[in-house]
């Protein structure tokens, strides 16, 4: 009972100990199921919209969603450390809340069309390419160094509850009333973190080193070089660009696996990615509860994450799926948990933004080429093909990162100056 109740403790450190980040914590909580209802709505929309070539459209969809960050990516670093994260966060929140207030309105009024979905998509992903690094080094500046890798995985907590409540009132409300409600909830979910972001106390922030702001091309030239010198760091990167690029493709695989694949209806395809949700909640807790970043838990976490995806391939029953997608989800999180905490704490307070920007554009960066093979893969063989790559791709990738980080084990990720920092109220 006595270690229960520590690593309860330990779990959730930074939501008792710093206010700036429960208000965070908890507008996101609402927010981030919204956006997984809409995310879960725009993909069976599309399936309903392109009904002779499903898994291309929905993999065109991805590209849309993820074609920004492509484009945009590597520079995004660089615009948070040039500006204040907090109100970088919130000018992209409220960008996304009016895109998905249009996208409602276009739906309910019953003129809604393919090209308007990939539109939305496109600039909903703008949005995204400069929110996910500077929310990222806001979380650095809301708890501080000693505790980022507890709130990075609580973060992966948030995100991946939402990713149960999120798909599973998506399907229900999809099933009974349409597209449309699905986006307007999301709409309305982002005031939750608009005013949480307006109520923190600033004065409450951990404080940067100073240095000079960098521009745009000189300082993406500077970050790239700062983690082409880290052997850690680009082994780090080299997985993610791996397993993101050829395993984590489920915004395409999922609706073709519930829809032509197990031949069910909008409800069954939000509860298979709520299944996915809950596997990736308790990996996320679970590393939350171990406080630090682990080179041997990433890795663990890509082999189950992958592996798991491999015995997807024959699958044809519902609830065997559901299982493996709970062993998949558990895996990822573990996995990507783990390689954010990694790469944020290498970083030094002046190259932080850039160096998260690199690594979401690993993450993102090929998500158009990613979602394009994936939906060919299920066009060509469904997904049993789909998923046969994806987890050998993922274990092969897994393999080379486990020898690559054995041959660096002697290096220890580089530090940083020690900065005084003061503990929020």
């Amino acid at each position: 009972m006595t270690l229960l109740r520590l690593a309860s403790r330990r779990t959730f450190a930074s939501l008792r100990r710093h206010r700036n980040y429960r208000l965070f914590f908890y507008g996101q909580l609402t927010s981030v199921a919204g956006t997984w209802m809409q995310n879960i709505a725009m993909a069976w929309l599309v399936v309903g919209l392109a009904p002779h070539s499903r898994g291309l459209a929905v993999g065109l969809l991805a590209a849309c969603r993820f074609g920004p960050f492509t484009v945009l990516g590597l520079f995004s670093g660089v615009v948070t450390d040039r500006f204040d994260n907090r109100r970088v966060v919130i000018a992209t929140q409220s960008v996304q809340m009016v895109f998905s207030a249009v996208l409602a309105a276009v739906t309910l009024l019953g003129h809604v069309q393919l090209w308007e979905v990939y539109a939305i998509a496109v600039l909903t992903g703008s949005a995204l390419v400069f929110d996910a690094p500077s929310r990222q080094n806001l979380t650095f500046q809301m708890v501080g160094r000693d505790e980022l890798p507890n709130a990075i995985a609580l973060n992966s907590s948030l995100f991946n509850a939402s990713r149960i409540f999120g798909p599973a009132a998506a399907g229900m409300i999809y099933g009974f009333t349409g597209a449309g409600v699905c986006f307007l909830v999301n709409a309305i979910s982002f005031f939750a973190v608009l005013v949480g972001l307006l109520a923190m106390r600033t004065r409450d922030f951990f404080p940067l080193e100073k240095f000079e702001r960098p521009t745009i091309l000189s300082g993406t030239r500077e970050g790239l070089a700062y983690v082409r010198r880290q052997p850690r760091m680009m082994v780090v990167i080299l997985l993610t660009l791996i397993v993101s690029t050829f395993s984590f493709n489920f915004n395409v695989t999922l609706p073709v696996l519930a829809y032509s694949t197990l031949h069910t209806q909008a409800q069954v395809y939000g509860i298979l990615s709520a299944l996915f949700g809950a596997g990736a909640l308790v990996g996320a807790l679970t590393a939350a509860s171990l406080g630090r970043a682990s080179a041997k838990v990433m890795l663990v976490g890509s082999l189950v994450f992958t592996g798991s995806e491999l015995a997807l391939a024959p699958v044809h029953t519902p609830i065997l799926a559901g299982v493996l997608l709970f062993l998949t989800g558990a895996g990822f999180t573990a996995w990507s948990a783990n390689s954010n905490a990694m790469m944020q704490l290498a970083a030094p307070d002046r190259l932080r933004g850039r160096v998260i920007g690199i690594y979401f554009y690993a993450f993102n960066g090929t998500g158009p080429a990613a979602g394009l093979l994936a939906g060919w893969l299920c066009a060509r063989g469904g997904t049993q093909l789909a998923f046969i790559v994806a987890g050998c791709a993922g274990l092969a990738g897994t393999a080379v990162a486990a020898v690559r980080m054995q041959r660096v084990r002697r290096l220890r990720l580089p530090g940083i100056p020690a900065v005084p920092q003061r503990r929020a109220a």
